[in-house]
């Protein structure tokens, strides 16, 4: 999205073709960004006469929030931090990105950066709940256990991984629950002070994307293909990896249900062996039976 604004505010004027081009998108993404730009107060402008160039001018609002248009998720933060830390301490692009990208966030870290590229008005709403202890109402909440969208009044406190799903006290209920972000079509936050903070718990979040109570160790080998493969989807699973010196690759961790991790596993059968793990086995021999019996 730089890249494109960047090209955008030059000199030289591109038609959408040779955007797609340069920046090796598709041409839905390339007008994608460009609503998306114009939503946080640029202004985008057709130039010339075949109605096939955009350029970028002036801010329709000086103040526009350049947070709304640059979103980085834990596993997206990860990333770029990896790419800066290789660059040696002393050098002054290394320095510059740190600053430019703390003034942007007003903060040192981007792992601290909020914001999934959906919904951002609520993740920014929910965001500032947590932070300062607010009630919200989510408004037209779409549950999988319901037939029509209600509203549910919580005290919001996590924002789990990649920010796809939040913790939350019902207060109705009386219960902390798990609720998608996605499925929520209104954040609106109360000026009310939490009253139930004690009861506030929540179930971690792997790097599968998935939760529950008790993790689960396991321990899988595989080829390059397979590792490369779950490094993309997974990010964060970097971390974890190390080599057996045979040209294979070993991933140790916990995981809090089978599901995330099975997934994956089950659609590599032939790249990845399974080490320790006794519930993911299970978990794999039940989907691939099922599968076989259904195709």
């Amino acid at each position: 999205m730089l890249r494109l604004m960047t090209l955008l505010s030059g000199n030289v004027q591109y038609t959408i073709d040779e955007l797609m081009d340069k920046l090796g998108m598709s041409r839905r993404t390339i007008y994608r960004y460009l609503d998306t730009f114009k939503d946080a107060g640029f202004a985008v402008q057709k130039v010339g006469t075949g109605g096939n160039v955009y350029k970028m001018a002036t801010l329709k609002n000086p103040y526009a929030d350049l947070s709304k248009v640059v979103h980085f998720s834990e596993e997206e933060a990860y990333i770029v931090n990896r790419l800066i830390d290789n660059l040696d301490n002393t050098n002054q692009i290394k320095q510059g990105l740190r600053r430019k990208l703390a003034s942007i966030y007003d903060a040192t870290s981007i792992a601290s950066f909020i914001d999934k590229k959906e919904n951002s008005a609520n993740i920014e709403a929910l965001s500032k709940a947590i932070k300062n202890g607010k009630v919200v109402i989510l408004h037209n909440y779409s549950s999988t256990h319901s037939t029509a969208a209600k509203d549910y009044r919580v005290e919001p406190y996590m924002l789990n991984a990649n920010y796809i799903d939040i913790w939350a006290y019902d207060q109705a209920d009386g219960v902390n629950k798990r609720f998608k972000t996605a499925r929520i079509g209104e954040v609106e936050l109360l000026d009310e002070d939490w009253t139930n903070e004690e009861k506030h718990e929540a179930s971690p979040v792997d790097i599968f994307h998935t939760h529950g109570v008790e993790p689960t160790h396991i321990k899988l080998r595989m080829t390059m293909l397979a590792k490369n493969l779950m490094v993309e989807e997974f990010p964060l699973s970097e971390k974890s990896f190390s080599a057996d010196g045979d040209g294979y690759w070993i991933w140790e961790g916990d995981v809090r249900r089978m599901e995330g991790v099975g997934r994956f596993v089950l659609g590599l059968p032939k790249f990845i062996q399974i080490l320790e793990g006794d519930s993911l086995r299970e978990w794999v021999r039940e989907n691939a039976a099922y599968t076989l019996e259904n195709i």
